[in-house]
């Protein structure tokens, strides 16, 4: 997916350091705005897997570093649980400034706190996920519990999280402290999704709890296994993407497309998962997300149907839906219908081909129709079974033709 390099003036006009990852093609079906966990920064594992799924998905997600963080200007010091939400506005309205006002918040552990508190500022968004995100702020005191005398004592000190030494001040620790997201989040008056893990060690899944009681409907719990607080594992990474994904689509209204000349039933979007294996995200218009892999045998992690399964799938459920169209005409007695679709190489010959020895295609399908009717309407829907458009297409000769379309990618 392509990447732009996107930069905005923060809470106090410090320029902050930031990726939009936007989909390919087509203009984005919605898009999200990404709030990293405390200390860690736009790049960190999960916020690029998230963003990276979700864009294949069609939604652009833009992630950025907080003031004082990764490649943003700024001193750490002198920031607080306030500028960080001041920060999101901002980008925020950086966003609405390129006709991409974000529809989704998404934030992850403080991050996820900072978007509840953000939200009833950004009059764009539509709805809220927050991935093990603390109930209360003031949470994150406890990375760094042994500072905190000498931080009264001073104002300021440093300390070491994730190996890195950070200037916090006095003032950050009693802003987290005071900051209660209660009120806020019962007045949140958007979808709220919560994802979070039961074994989360940083922290607890009662926050979760806490959270989920604090909102209103419509909220949405999602447990995430076995995941660890920074979901460090790709898969659990790939799973938030995906439910944050399906959850937008019914309550962020993603943008209808219009279908491109030539297209009438618009465009069919594959886009690698993962580099590493065959995982395929297919994603067609706002409503309609799948995932295509190989099986394990043949080197994929079989998290979706296979090419040739997809394909049956489509000669199946054409079938059955041409049958049931003749026979609703006929206002015939058909009950049920089903369509087993198998497929196979099998050489050409034995298909009766005795001009070709290469092997062919073949699909067996085997019907079942229930209900009250007679011998003679079971053959006729059995007839009616290969006048299947998709049936016509693989039977015939179809043109393929292929682009190659070059994305402009900035690292």
């Amino acid at each position: 997916m392509p990447t732009e390099r996107f930069t905005f003036a923060g809470h106090d006009g410090t320029s902050l350091a930031a990726r939009l990852d936007l989909p390919a093609g087509d203009p984005p079906l919605a898009t999200a705005l990404f709030a990293h966990c405390f200390t860690c920064g736009k790049d960190i594992a999960a916020a690029r897997r998230i963003a990276g799924r979700l864009s294949s998905m069609g939604i652009a997600v833009l992630r950025f570093d907080f003031t004082g963080l990764g490649h943003s200007g700024g001193e750490f010091a002198n920031t607080s649980f306030t500028t960080n939400v001041g920060d999101l506005v901002a980008a925020a309205q950086a966003l609405e400034a390129r006709n991409l006002a974000p529809e989704i918040l998404i934030g992850h552990s403080l991050g996820g706190a900072a978007v509840l508190r953000a939200a009833a500022r950004i009059p764009s968004a539509r709805a809220v996920a927050t991935i093990a995100a603390p109930v209360d702020p003031g949470h994150v005191t406890e990375n760094f519990a042994e500072a905190l005398p000498e931080i009264a004592e001073k104002g300021v000190a440093e300390v070491k999280l994730g190996g890195r030494p950070l200037r916090i001040s006095q003032g950050f620790v009693e802003d987290v402290r005071e900051t209660k997201l209660t009120e806020a989040i019962a007045n949140l008056k958007l979808p709220l999704l919560i994802l979070h893990a039961p074994r989360d060690t940083l922290v607890g899944i009662d926050n979760a709890t806490a959270i989920f009681k604090a909102a209103k409907h419509p909220k949405s719990f999602v447990t995430l296994r076995d995941a660890d607080h920074l979901l460090t594992d790709p898969e659990d990474a790939d799973y938030a993407a995906e439910v944050i994904a399906a959850w937008a689509g019914l309550n962020a209204g993603l943008r209808v497309p219009a279908p491109p000349p030539g297209a009438p039933e618009g465009v069919v979007r594959i886009s690698e998962a993962d580099p590493d294996g065959f995982l395929q995200d297919i994603a067609a218009g706002p409503n309609h997300h799948m995932l295509a892999d190989e099986p394990l045998a043949y080197g994929g992690t079989d998290k979706g149907m296979s090419p040739y399964g997809f394909l049956a799938a489509g000669l199946g459920a054409c079938t059955s839906m041409t049958i049931r169209m003749y026979a609703r005409r006929k206002g015939w007695p058909l009950d049920a219908v089903s369509v087993d679709v198998t497929h196979n190489k099998v050489h050409a010959q034995d298909a009766n081909e005795a001009n070709q020895t290469d092997r062919i295609d073949a699909f067996h399908r085997a019907i079942r129709l229930e209900g009250d009717l007679d011998a003679e309407q079971r053959q006729r829907l059995l007839e009616i079974a290969d006048r299947c458009p998709v049936h016509r297409t693989l039977e015939a000769s179809s043109r393929i033709t292929t682009a190659l379309v070059r994305d402009t990618v900035e690292a």
